[in-house]
């Protein structure tokens, strides 16, 4: 929330006090830093990215560190977790044989998405790291990178460009026009749709959720008091959706990742 933002709830301003409703926009992505180490500036988004980082890989280390026939209830957890994004993702998009080996990399990247896009309804931070655009794109260059080393890896740099461009004879005067589109699609807008669309449904969530915070807190005042109960049912209604839609988020990202990864090793693009 902006100093703005703040301000209004700590002056109690309310609706018919002669104070504008302090709506929020993109002033509430924008977080001063917490402190400095080393000239390099760490805010509550990247603290949230770091803990989320520590909270993967400490509860998959804590989970299979120690490995029993019979497992505890934190195995049974981490199991189930790894389970379904080996068998649900996975395996279902590149097959067991080919799936095995991306395994360990999916489940990292779907359990981070989560646990970044989760911070939004966690009391006290209440913001989703991946509504800042450098953290999709971040991730969205790893697997990118990822696509494209495989690609040429597998298929030589002129077959790589046939397998990008989409390049096939058969399709006669065309040839061009598919080159040129398949180019552009998968070494552009590929990448770019991969890292908008999970950030521009965090961002658009995290926003409607802090609209009607703010103003069922703003309209508690008078007759108001009746929009005020509406507004924080929206609340509610909204932060339970994006529970739904949070998961869906790591859902999606994962899987377009292993359909570029697919696409990287099929024959024909």
């Amino acid at each position: 929330m902006s100093a703005d933002q703040m301000l209004a709830f700590e002056t109690d301003c309310h609706i018919f006090d002669g104070c504008g409703f302090p709506s929020p926009g993109l002033h509430s992505f924008v977080f001063d830093p917490i402190f400095s180490v080393g000239g390099v500036d760490f805010n509550k988004p990247i603290l949230l990215a770091l803990l989320s980082t520590l909270l993967v890989v400490g509860f998959f280390w804590a989970a299979f560190n120690k490995p029993k026939v019979v497992p505890g209830k934190l195995q049974m957890v981490g199991e189930a977790g790894y389970d379904f994004v080996r068998r649900g993702i996975v395996y279902e998009t590149l097959g067991q044989r080919e799936g095995k080996k991306y395994v360990p990399f999916m489940v990292s990247l779907f359990f981070l998405v989560w646990i970044m896009n989760l911070w939004s309804i966690v009391p006290f931070a209440q913001f989703p790291v991946t509504s800042i655009i450098a953290f999709p794109v971040a991730m969205a260059l790893i697997v990118y990178v990822t696509w494209m080393t495989l690609t040429f890896r597998k298929h030589g740099f002129g077959g790589g460009l046939k397998n990008i461009t989409g390049y096939d004879k058969s399709l006669g005067p065309v040839l061009p026009m598919v080159v040129v589109i398949e180019f552009f699609s998968n070494v552009l807008v590929r990448p770019f749709t991969h890292a908008v669309r999970l950030f521009a449904n965090m961002f658009a969530g995290h926003l409607l959720i802090v609209m009607f915070t703010i103003a069922s807190w703003y309209l508690l005042n008078g007759i108001g008091i009746a929009y005020a109960g509406v507004s924080f049912v929206m609340v509610i209604v909204l932060t339970a959706f994006e529970l739904f839609i949070q998961a869906v988020q790591a859902y999606v990202f994962v899987l377009l990742a292993c359909n570029y990864v697919q696409g990287a090793l099929a024959e024909h693009h």
